[in-house]
């Protein structure tokens, strides 16, 4: 009896002499990979001189788009301006670089440009498109901003902005064998590009180019409207060159885009959409807010009926749907129907025409003749869709991950594509 006590012993410590051996060996290291962010801390001076007017160069991260004339403004995030001449949409040709340190959104008055830079407002002279001149700046007027679910900073008191950078970490971890290590930062893609829409019913900003659904910037009448995460900012620029900001209302939280319409203002942020009445276009007064579950929420408007698509991501877990709104009565906005989606993100109209744009899931073509029954009439799958701009006469501009698309809208149960300007190839 007591040499069986023995044997069992030796076998259990064998056991657990071999399992102590097993953990030590390769078989129980795990390899991780996941995306943090490291902190870059920049001198606001080091910002200031870093403007400056280069040659073309590829797209590698686009962001927004904007359009006058005959040209497309495409933002490289955060780094500068692609100037393309687009008179020939299906050989689009990508004539300049405009190096702004910081840049997100853009604006186009007659020949002058608006830009952010971080914390600044800076304005271009860019009658040569080759030649682009700064000619204006207003100063601190921004203080942080929010990219790609990362915040930066502008500290006064420094003279800094902190900013943050993606870093993709891959790593070997020791582990229990047979249990899983659990990612301390699972690596998730947000498009946080939050930028105004296509329709500029009342012509009253004669001069001025598009924005897609996604805009932070939108010029009506002689008033850059810009909005942050949490005020609307207002520029007089009757002297092009020369804005001056003019007021800034608070609006709380969650702030992400702006659409004119007529003689109103469309904000939509995260919890519902803001409804402006801005017959004044040196004091526009908020009238109403349409709520919602917490999402991203980019609306465009025609013929008073808002169309906002809701979408899950950094800014909630919300449903993915597109809302039809009434807002024929501002002060009572009604909705009409909701639409499921994938998860959608920009859209445009070019009445009967909805284009929406599902993300990693395409791009969809919509009739909203009937907006109680909204039909799908074609889905382009296998592309990255951000934002649309309808041009009219049949012209669609998409930006996505690929690149910058243009498509012939002639028959839109097959759209045709024109031409894309694809993001460089990374190695």
């Amino acid at each position: 009896m007591k040499n069986n006590y023995f044997r069992l012993l030796s076998v259990a410590l064998g056991l657990c002499i071999a399992v102590s051996n097993i953990s030590c060996t390769d078989e129980c290291v795990t390899t991780r990979t996941y995306r943090t962010t490291q902190p870059v801390v920049l001198m606001v001076e080091d910002i200031r001189k870093g403007i400056a007017a280069e040659g073309p160069q590829e797209l590698v991260k686009p962001g927004k788009i904007y359009v006058k004339d005959n040209y497309l403004f495409i933002n490289e995030i955060k780094k500068g301006i692609h100037i393309i001449d687009n008179t020939n949409p299906e050989k689009p040709l990508n004539m300049a670089f405009l190096k702004i340190p910081g840049v997100i959104d853009v604006a186009v008055k007659e020949n002058t440009l608006y830009a952010d830079s971080y914390m600044d407002m800076v304005t271009f002279d860019i009658t040569d498109p080759k030649s682009i001149k700064e000619t204006g700046r207003v100063k601190n007027v921004f203080t942080n901003g929010l990219v790609e679910g990362i915040n930066w900073f502008y500290n006064a008191q420094s003279q800094t902005v902190t900013d943050y950078e993606f870093k993709i970490v891959t790593d070997k971890v020791r582990s229990n064998c047979g249990f899983e290590v659990v990612n301390p930062n699972p690596i998730y893609y947000y498009q946080d590009l939050n930028y105004a829409g296509a329709d500029r019913s009342s012509g009253a900003s004669g001069g001025t180019g598009k924005g897609g659904s996604m805009a932070r910037f939108t010029i009506y009448d002689n008033y850059l409207y810009t909005v942050s995460q949490n005020d609307l900012l207002l520029f007089n620029i009757k002297t092009l060159s020369e804005p001056v900001q003019e007021g800034k209302i608070n609006l709380g939280w969650g702030i992400e885009t702006i659409f004119p319409y007529k003689d109103k203002l469309f904000i939509g942020s995260n919890t519902g959409m803001y409804i402006f009445d801005n017959k004044n276009p040196a004091k526009p007064e908020r009238v109403t807010m349409f709520e919602h579950a917490r999402a991203c929420d980019p609306v465009v408007v025609h013929n008073d009926i808002a169309y906002v698509t809701l979408r899950s991501g950094w800014c909630g877990v919300a449903p993915n749907r597109l809302d039809v709104v009434d807002v024929g009565n501002i002060a009572a906005p009604r909705l009409i129907k909701s639409y499921e989606m994938k998860n959608p993100a920009g859209l445009g109209i070019d009445f009967p025409n909805l284009f929406i744009c599902e993300g990693g899931y395409g791009l969809k073509s919509f009739d909203a003749s009937s907006v109680s029954d909204i039909k799908l009439q074609q889905h382009i799958e296998n592309i990255n869709a951000f934002d649309v701009i309808p041009m009219g006469g049949n012209h669609l501009l998409m930006i996505g991950q690929g690149g910058l698309y243009q498509y012939n809208t002639t028959d839109p149960k097959n759209m045709k594509l024109l031409s894309v300007i694809p993001v460089k190839k990374q190695p």
